[in-house]
């Protein structure tokens, strides 16, 4: 009989994502799905159309990985380098300042809705959607928002984060009647929540502070290499309390995990599969601050593709997987609901199917351009392209999302 605690390292190994993933795929593509067909003759023109997009963003193939980083620097500026300049500063200090500022900003980037923008200060220029909520959080963080000290204003503490209003949150990412932002109490509860989960772990931060994290791991490393694996783990270990309470084991929260009927018979963890979406994308923007203070993280093949709809909107768009019934487009799915589960199952195998075409396409072999290079390149790009010539950038599903998902 298997154990709870089997059952969750089980579900928080990233290969278990890729051995459910396949078990639904392959159900699906066997035909027996109630709410898809696949069309693997349509995956080729998708590569070539993932290549052509990567090509275009990045012509000299110098691609980054698919990290929060690259949405700060969005309009070509280097804000990182502008915000960490200090000669003074040491590596390390700055990696645990991009920590507290990646973690922060990666939670309270769930969608912005379609009317909110954020003008810039000191530039002038208007974003929105992802790239206006970073460019918010680091203006916030670069203020002291987020740290209990206002002598040491970049840092993310655990009794500033649960200190924050959602008056203050709201006047910093200038919401108004007029510029109305998507969830200000779920954005503001999750940082609350990550401060409740800081102080809950002191054995990961340290002081109490998200950026205490990059201590923890660079002191795991050995001969200067950690595996990408340790990076989710820490953050699995960290932040399960703060997702919404959905399937539990004993009173472990799973997070991203979902239950799915043609999984049932499946052991351990019977009738669930693991998706970890945003602990994996948190988890490669991490890579960036590590690497760059001398930490070299290796076996990235280990974690998955990430199945949101940008990913998962590139295979309906491109013609791979087509709905059963048509209706299905026009209600509103939620996260747990089966429809959305194979979705998400069926991106990240096709994610993987799609990086050795675009690889081929380019011409680079798998250590020249991992998954999260391919994702930034990228599949993520050109789910947004088609989704931008056929809806204005709205997904192809309608999704009632909690904010922690997509």
């Amino acid at each position: 009989m298997t154990s709870d605690a089997d059952a969750i390292r089980f579900l928080n190994d990233p290969g278990s994502i890729r051995e459910r993933a396949a078990l639904l795929f392959d159900r699906l593509a066997r035909g027996d799905s109630e709410h898809f067909e696949y069309h693997p003759e349509k995956l080729p023109a998708v590569g070539r159309l993932v290549a052509q997009v990567t090509r275009d963003n990045y012509p000299d193939l110098k691609i980054p990985y698919h990290a929060r980083e690259n949405h700060f620097l969005v309009g070509g500026r280097d804000r990182l380098s502008s915000l960490f300049g200090d000669a003074d500063l040491s590596p390390e200090e700055r990696a645990r300042r991009e920590f507290d500022l990646t973690v922060t900003s990666v939670l309270l980037d769930a969608g912005a809705g379609a009317e909110w923008s954020y003008l810039e200060p000191g530039t002038g220029e208007r974003y929105a959607r992802s790239e206006g909520l970073a460019v918010a959080s680091l203006h916030g963080f670069a203020s002291g928002a987020f740290s209990i000290n206002p002598e040491q204003p970049q840092r993310a503490d655990a009794r500033a984060l649960q200190n924050l209003t959602e008056t203050e949150l709201a006047k910093g990412f200038q919401v108004s009647e007029q510029n109305p932002l998507v969830g200000v109490a779920g954005r503001v509860g999750l940082l609350h929540a990550l401060g409740r989960a800081l102080e809950a772990h002191p054995e990961l931060f340290p002081e109490a502070r998200v950026g205490g994290l990059f201590d923890v791991l660079r002191d795991q490393a050995e001969h200067g290499e950690l595996a990408a694996e340790r990076i989710l783990a820490a953050v699995l270990a960290g932040l399960s309390s703060i997702w919404p309470g959905r399937e539990a084991i004993g009173d472990v929260n799973l997070g991203d995990v979902w239950r799915h009927a043609g999984l049932e018979h499946c052991h351990p963890a019977n009738g669930l599969i693991p998706f970890h979406k945003l602990s994996q994308w948190l988890s490669y923007s991490l890579v960036v601050p590590l690497e760059r203070a001398g930490v070299r993280v290796v076996a990235l093949e280990r974690l998955t593709g990430l199945p949101e709809y940008r990913n998962g909107g590139l295979f309906i768009d491109g013609g791979v997987l087509s709905l059963r019934a048509p209706a299905a487009l026009l209600e509103a799915h939620a996260p747990g609901s089966e429809l959305i589960i194979e979705w998400r199952a069926a991106t990240i195998v096709l994610l993987d199917q799609v990086a050795q075409l675009v690889r081929q396409e380019l011409g680079v072999s798998a250590e020249q351009l991992p998954l999260p290079c391919v994702l930034e390149g990228g599949t993520w790009a050109a789910g947004r392209r088609l989704a931008q010539n056929l809806r204005q950038g709205l997904p192809p599903l309608n999704l009632a999302s909690d904010g922690t998902v997509f």
